[in-house]
């Protein structure tokens, strides 16, 4: 049994890992996940085949529920609320690991006669899964606007409280590991780190939260792989390293693709807030042009090459099947359609990718910023759809910004620029955007949705 046991061990990590390598574009991403759910399966039947498992009437209740609320709202979800749903269901993870670890600590009696080893990993697991639950639940808050997405910090006490929650919890640690079985402890443990958590997370403004989703789920990674070692369970330990190694990478080409290191992200204190200038000082009152949807079709029905750049307001209008729509009707007049999409363009990574595979959109059609950037210079018309600071050029010419030195796509670079927003709100980074005042862009006001499907209307006419 035990050989048996572990050949489906290595059957369910192959699966992971081919499974996770169709994760690298919209065509096998779906035939990914089932092959990392099936190797999911496997794995979970083998640790059930595990002699002395436990009680098996609270094994299938557990299961039970995991079904019966986590089916019900993945299949309900919108996409617009795809990130927060991503930001909860990592929650859970780290929570569950932060219980494992509390009742490991009561069933070992404080891992008396236990090896060191396993009491750091099942601490450590504690820790940050405390951290990544009640920081992904503030995650979850903001996105779902239940929490302003305004920065809430302490103002200058922040760091120092910070650093005393995290001194908290591994003093507790500490005197658990050197004997001390006293279940306060383990409560401080998960208190102080859970505190930790909710003071971490929400200084962070909007403009970091694809950051910080991938972080905490990297975090919630780590916390399983440790926990697997603690357990000695081989399917923890392979899975918790496989989220976390690719959590920490994804993470870190984020913070790239924002010019900002993850110290920064962390400290918070950035986006959300009301709109300024770029420079940081208070809003101007500069013109802008407006256009209508009639003119926007004429353009676009006259051009050689048009570029969609989507952004977080093309999913809050659910627009994604009437932008495909439009593009449609364009090829068919022989122009030349690309979407550019930036790293951090939506509110978690691959956020428009999702979308827009979602309205069947070519995935050779989808060019990353990196090689998009160098074609605007020869591309008549940009259509920006709900994007803002991925496409301020502030950040490319205004050292005052503090997006100063964040790639951005280079739509300002196009011969002609149509902006679709319902109003001149600024983006999550809380800075008015040079391009709507560029002379050479022009504004169509109103729902993304509304507006893509009258243009349609327009080129329909043509």
């Amino acid at each position: 049994m035990t050989d048996f046991i572990a050949i489906l061990y290595i059957i369910a990590f192959a699966l992971f890992i081919y499974g996770l390598m169709g994760l690298t574009g919209p065509r096998t991403a779906v035939r990914g996940n089932w092959i990392a759910a099936v190797g999911m399966g496997i794995a979970v039947i083998a640790t059930l085949l595990t002699p002395g498992m436990g009680n098996w009437v609270l094994i299938a209740l557990g299961v039970g529920i995991g079904v019966v609320v986590g089916v019900p709202s993945a299949r309900k979800v919108k996409m617009t609320a795809m990130p927060q749903m991503v930001a909860l269901f990592n929650g859970v993870g780290g929570g569950a690991v932060a219980l494992i670890a509390w009742v490991e600590f009561n069933s070992t009696d404080g891992y008396a006669h236990e090896p060191a080893y396993i009491a750091i990993a099942s601490l450590f697991a504690a820790i940050i899964g405390s951290i990544s639950f009640w920081g992904s639940n503030v995650a979850f808050g903001k996105l779902q606007e239940l929490i302003s997405g305004r920065p809430i910090t302490l103002g200058k006490l922040q760091q120092p409280v910070n650093l005393l929650l995290l001194a908290i919890a591994v003093v507790c640690a500490v005197l658990i590991i050197a004997g001390n079985d006293n279940e306060l402890l383990i409560i401080g443990l998960l208190v102080a780190a859970g505190i930790l958590g909710l003071t971490v997370v929400l200084p962070i403004g909007g403009a970091d939260m694809p950051v910080v989703i991938s972080l905490l789920n990297a975090f919630t990674g780590l916390s399983a792989a440790a926990m697997g070692l603690a357990l000695d369970n081989t399917a923890l330990i392979v899975a918790g390293m496989i989220v976390g190694a690719s959590g920490s990478i994804l993470t870190n080409l984020m913070a790239k693709a924002m010019n900002r290191s993850i110290p920064a992200i962390v400290a918070g204190g950035f986006g959300g807030g009301p709109a300024v200038a770029a420079g940081g000082g208070e809003k101007e009152a500069r013109p802008v042009r407006s256009t209508s949807a009639a003119d926007t079709a004429i353009q676009m029905a006259y051009a050689s090459k048009v570029v969609v750049v989507p952004g977080y307001g093309m999913a809050v209008a659910q627009a994604q099947h009437t932008v495909r729509e439009m593009a449609k009707l364009l090829e068919k007049k022989g122009i030349q359609v690309a979407y550019a999409i930036h790293p951090v363009a939506g509110r978690m990574p691959g956020h428009m990718n999702v979308l827009l595979a979602e309205a069947d959109v070519p995935y050779e059609q989808l060019k990353e910023m990196d090689e998009i950037n160098s074609e605007f210079a020869q591309t008549d018309v940009a259509l920006v759809i709900g994007a803002n600071d991925v496409t301020n050029p502030a950040a490319q010419t205004d050292p005052s910004s503090p997006i100063y030195g964040m790639p951005i796509l280079k739509v300002n670079e196009s011969r002609s620029v149509i902006v679709l927003k319902r109003g001149m709100a600024s983006g999550f980074a809380g800075i008015d955007n040079d391009l709507f005042y560029d002379p050479k862009t022009s504004m169509l006001f109103g729902d993304a949705k509304s507006s893509v499907g009258e243009i349609v209307e327009e080129l329909k006419a043509l």
